[in-house]
């Protein structure tokens, strides 16, 4: 991007426009977010506009925004999307920027990439789901500690504490995340989408509540166009699933 800190009012209701589109397309079934050019993915919110306001809130606004408001930059609260999300994240990938990637499933990191929680150095809080994401992601003690240090991190130890999955030489990045869409696009997504949405549902829930979510998000694949019995069916007939769905 042209600017690092792009994220401004209209942008964020561009990104929360863009996640709908992508959860209620039929026609698609995985997403990669990326930055322009190589170098950021996102840095987060523009602080430009934030100087002028945007961040200030009255309280009346207050309580409008906090049912309403799917989060300051456009794209957290109540998109719920169980199709799979990867971030090819192309340099810095900072504050805002590193709560986009959270929200992904899968996170690829350019050789180069950097990441931190860099409003800590101007009193802005993380309002777009960095404090619920990113421990479930590294853990609540690494975790804690960038968040209260502000520190900016290289990829190799982003990869070491398991905040990316994989590391990419830099002309590689977008390559590497297109052929993991493709692979994963190969495969019938009814199981892929019940199973995530089972896992995301479970989160924060007693053990015996997490399985009943499981077992409901199972029972409904076979009351699918493509139930699992063609998968079980090709596999002992030695053929190819014939899915006339995708496997939904």
């Amino acid at each position: 991007p042209r600017v690092l800190n792009c994220v401004d009012s209209e942008t964020a209701d561009l990104l929360a426009d863009a996640w709908r589109t992508f959860r209620d397309d039929d026609d698609a079934f995985v997403a990669v977010i990326t930055g322009a050019g190589d170098k950021a993915f996102c840095t987060g919110a523009d602080l430009k506009q934030a100087a002028e306001g945007w961040l200030d809130i009255t309280e009346d606004r207050f309580r409008v925004q906090l049912q309403n408001l799917e989060g300051f930059l456009g794209y957290t609260l109540g998109l719920d999307i169980y199709k799979p999300m990867i971030a090819a994240i192309n340099g810095y990938c900072l504050a805002g920027g590193l709560e986009i990637a959270c929200m992904c499933d899968i996170r690829l990191a350019a050789d180069h990439a950097q990441f931190g929680i860099l409003n800590r150095r101007w009193n802005i809080g993380l309002g777009d789901g960095g404090t619920q994401r990113l421990w479930r992601i590294v853990g609540l003690g690494r975790a804690l500690e960038l968040i209260i240090t502000g520190r900016l991190i290289d990829v190799d130890e982003a990869l070491r504490i398991g905040l990316v999955n994989e590391v990419v030489p830099k002309d590689g990045l977008i390559a590497r995340a297109s052929q993991l869409a493709e692979q994963i696009c190969q495969f019938p997504q009814g199981a892929i989408r019940s199973d995530k949405e089972a896992l995301i549902r479970g989160i924060g829930r007693p053990l015996a509540e997490g399985l009943q979510i499981e077992a409901e998000t199972f029972r409904t694949l076979a009351f699918r166009g493509d139930s699992p019995t063609e998968g079980a069916r090709s596999f002992i007939e030695k053929r190819r699933p014939q899915w006339k769905r995708h496997g939904l």
